[in-house]
């Protein structure tokens, strides 16, 4: 049964939602545990948001553009924070 969990966990998909500072929006995304921050950057300029100046930042961290949504630890109802990054 263990197995079949694991197994689940690359289906399953999270509703976070994206606050950016600088246009104060918030806007939903869905996305799956193995979706890298990159492929949440994709998503954004498919709705016309421009976010590749920008850094994510969760709990006070900053990520990486090739972390994972689960090696980030983003659960579902997460709020990502996108800024600017200083030149």
């Amino acid at each position: 049964m263990a197995g079949l969990r694991r197994g689940l966990w690359r289906w399953k998909r999270f509703h976070i939602k994206v606050h950016l500072a600088d246009e104060a929006l918030l806007l939903p995304l869905t996305v799956r545990p193995r979706d890298t921050l990159s492929d949440l950057r994709a998503q954004l300029v498919g709705r016309g948001v421009c976010s590749w100046r920008r850094a994510f930042y969760y709990n006070a961290r900053r990520l990486d553009d090739h972390q994972t949504v689960h090696d980030a630890r983003l659960q579902d109802g997460a709020v990502l924070l996108l800024v600017r990054e200083p030149r």
